[in-house]
């Protein structure tokens, strides 16, 4: 599996489709309140994965119950309710993909092909139920449920081995050590700009605004993008930095997502001014 996988991701015919098919998303997915709205910014989560726990509850269940006597409606019932509910999870889906980098574009390809091939047989199974033909409804829906597993395997590889939609900046935390670190003069630092240090290593983003100084990792949640290299602009009265590389948007006296791709807070670090000169610590 993992050499299979690897082919996946290196696949570069895949490329063709996937450039097509990402334009076709951003086209019809314009909006950018439905983009942030599908990604989950006002969740401060990932909707896709959430929203499939629904699909796949209910064609779950409803294997389960095709292998006891007497429950054909309520199989019909949870597999038409999973084969309806899995439209908008597939969206949502589609939203996030198109935001992704090439390699983790070609196994979301192949995760959302593994996926439409489950939807379309659990639709027949529902169609077959409905008809009476309950044998062959049941036979579709193992089927599907096969063809969505495999679809859920990818997924996972999508997210703990690609990183696509976690948080990909919070493992800095782990590299910075315990105690206060100083990071500037105060003097130094300009007013409404941008600054960036290190501390052990860890690249930190400085905005000074009065007498106040925000510290948070540069490194974008969505795909490390340098938010130190993006642009300060006024979202609702409050400054924000956007990511140059995608546009995913935080406020700067908070960390809080305010536009997608991510659907993450960014990690704000405490502060405080000893003796003119600017230092922080792990939260």
């Amino acid at each position: 599996m993992r050499a299979l996988l690897t082919k996946i991701e290196q696949a570069s015919g895949l490329d063709r489709i996937g450039d097509r098919l990402q334009r076709v998303v951003q086209g019809v997915l314009r909006p950018q309140r439905v983009r942030d709205a599908l990604h989950g910014v006002w969740l401060g989560h990932p909707m896709h994965p959430a929203m499939v726990q629904v699909p796949v509850g209910a064609w779950m269940s409803a294997a389960v119950l095709d292998l006891m006597p007497g429950q054909r409606r309520a199989a019909t019932t949870l597999t038409a309710i999973g084969t309806v509910s899995a439209v908008p999870a597939a969206v949502a889906g589609l939203n996030d993909w198109a935001a992704l980098a090439r390699d983790q574009r070609r196994v979301g390809l192949v995760h959302a092909a593994s996926n439409t091939v489950g939807l379309a047989l659990y639709g027949g199974s529902v169609a077959a139920r409905l008809t009476g033909r309950h044998g062959l409804g049941r036979t579709l829906g193992w089927l599907g449920l096969g063809a969505v597993s495999a679809g859920a395997y990818l997924g996972g590889h999508l997210a703990y081995k690609q990183g696509a939609q976690v948080n990909v900046s919070v493992s800095d935390l782990h590299l910075i050590s315990d105690g206060w670190h100083s990071i500037a003069e105060m003097a130094s630092l300009p007013q409404r700009e941008l600054v960036t240090r290190k501390v052990d290593e860890v690249s930190l983003v400085l905005y000074r605004h009065g007498d106040e100084v925000t510290v948070m990792l540069e490194r974008c949640p969505h795909q490390s993008g340098p938010l130190g290299e993006g642009e300060v602009t006024e979202i609702d009265g409050h400054a924000c930095v956007v990511c140059p590389w995608h546009g995913s948007t935080f406020r700067l006296n908070g960390g809080e997502v305010v536009h997608g791709p991510s659907s993450n807070d960014q990690q704000i670090l405490p502060t405080r001014i000893v003796n003119g000169r600017l230092e922080t610590r792990l939260p």
